[in-house]
C-alpha cells in the first residue's frame, strides 16, 4: 500500500477539496484524510500510478507538491538535516564572503557546487581561501544579522522530538554556525567543517578531513547504528548535490527547494511547502504539531 500526499505552502493554502477528490477518484484511491485544511491531504492507493510524474508536473504549476511513498513505516525515528538553504534560508559561506567583499564571486561557486557541477572539497577550499584575513568576530555578527531560520523548522524539530525522535544537523558548512543553529532548534548533535583562525583572523583554511557528501552518508549510517535502528527509519532533508547520498540512503529522502540535479534523483521533492511538509509526509496532522 502507498500513500499519496498533497501539500502546499501553509502561508498560501491553495489545496482544494475538489482537486483532492478528483485525483483520488482518477487513481482509485481510498478515502482522503485532511491533515490540515487547504494545506495538506493524503489518501491510500494500491500501486504507483502510471502518470505520477505528469500529474506532479501539472500540480507544480498550481503551487502544489505531490509525493508518493510506502505507507508502512512513514513515521521516522531520526531526522537528519542539512543546514544551509535547508534549516536556514542562507548559505553561511556566501554571507561571510559578502562581508569580505567577494560575495558575488563566492555565491557563484556555491551555486555550481550545490548543483554538482564542481568537486565539493575543492570548491570549499577555494571559497574559504577567499575569506583569509576576515576577522573571526564577523561570524557572530553574520549569525545575528544575516541568518534566518527556514519556516517550519522549529515546529518540525519540536514535534518529532516530542514523539521520541533523534535529530542530527549535518552540514558541509561550519561548526561555528551549526552549533548555534542546533542549539536554537533543539538538534541533539551537529557535525560540520571547521574554519581555522589565528590571532582573531581567518587563515583561509578549513580543517580536515572535510565533511562532504560521503561524510553525510557516513553520519546517517553511524548515527542509526549507534541508536540501534536502520537508515530506513530516518527522514533526511537537503537541497544540494552533497546531500544526495544521504537523501538516497534514508528511508525518506526529501529534496527541499533543491537544486535541479538533486530533484532529478529524488523521489520526494518539496518546492512549495516549508519544513512542516516533513511532518505531513509522515502523516502528522496539524493538531499534532508542537510549537
Amino acid at each position: 500500500m502507498f500513500t499519496v500526499s498533497l501539500l502546499t505552502n501553509p502561508e498560501t493554502p491553495v489545496l482544494s477539496r475538489e482537486l483532492v477528490e478528483s485525483l483520488r477518484n482518477a487513481w482509485g484511491g481510498g478515502d482522503a484524510l485532511w491533515l490540515d485544511p487547504g494545506v495538506a491531504a493524503e489518501f491510500p492507493v494500491e500501486s504507483q500510478p502510471d502518470n505520477l510524474w505528469q500529474v506532479w508536473e501539472d500540480l507544480q504549476t498550481l503551487g502544489i507538491d505531490l509525493a508518493l511513498q510506502k505507507t508502512d513505516g512513514r513515521r521516522k525515528s531520526l531526522l537528519i538535516a542539512d543546514m544551509d538553504s535547508t534549516m536556514i534560508q542562507q548559505e553561511c559561506i556566501d554571507e561571510l564572503a559578502d562581508e569580505a567583499g567577494v560575495g558575488a564571486h563566492v555565491a557563484g561557486i556555491t551555486a555550481r557546487a550545490m548543483n554538482g557541477e564542481l568537486d565539493f572539497d575543492a570548491a570549499l577550499r577555494e571559497r574559504v581561501g577567499l575569506l583569509k584575513g576576515l576577522p573571526e568576530s564577523v561570524i557572530a555578527s553574520v549569525l545575528r544579522d544575516r541568518i534566518t531560520l527556514m519556516p517550519g523548522g522549529p515546529v518540525l524539530l519540536a514535534t518529532m522530538k516530542a514523539s521520541g525522535a533523534y535529530a542530527a544537523l549535518v552540514s558541509g558548512g561550519f561548526t561555528a554556525f551549526t552549533s548555534a543553529i542546533a542549539g536554537k532548534l533543539g538538534f541533539d548533535e551537529n557535525r560540520a567543517n571547521t574554519l581555522i583562525a589565528k590571532d582573531g583572523l581567518l587563515t583561509g583554511e578549513v580543517g580536515t578531513p572535510i565533511l562532504g557528501k560521503e561524510a553525510k552518508l557516513e553520519a546517517l549510517q553511524e548515527i542509526t547504528a549507534r541508536l540501534g535502528f536502520t537508515p530506513a527509519e530516518a527522514i533526511a532533508v537537503g537541497d544540494g548535490a552533497n546531500d544526495l547520498p544521504m537523501l538516497l540512503a534514508a528511508g525518506t529522502g526529501v529534496a527541499l527547494h533543491a537544486k535541479p540535479k538533486v530533484q532529478a534523483e529524488c523521489q520526494i521533492r518539496i518546492n512549495h511547502g516549508d519544513l512542516t511538509a516533513l511532518l505531513y509526509l509522515q502523516g502528522y496532522a496539524r493538531e499534532e504539531f508542537v510549537s
